[in-house]
């Protein structure tokens, strides 16, 4: 799977689709795994939520995601 999510991807497809990103998003202090909201929260809404900063773990996100990829 190629390291591609955009605006729109929730965070239960991301999570789902790249297991490797599940650590970046517990590192970023952001309880969404198992989360009942994951599935309809984009990773813009979750950010926001949590008080995160958007480009810092859209970055944190893509870089596991090529990792993962790259394996």
């Amino acid at each position: 799977m190629k390291a591609r999510f955009n605006d729109d991807t929730t965070m239960d497809a991301i999570m789902r689709g790249w297991p490797a990103t599940i650590r970046v998003i517990l590192q970023h202090g952001m309880l969404c795994v198992g989360c009942p909201i994951a599935p309809f929260h984009t990773v813009s809404d979750a950010a926001r939520e949590h008080g995160v900063n958007e480009e810092r773990l859209h970055r944190d996100l893509r870089a596991a995601i090529e990792r993962a990829d790259a394996d």
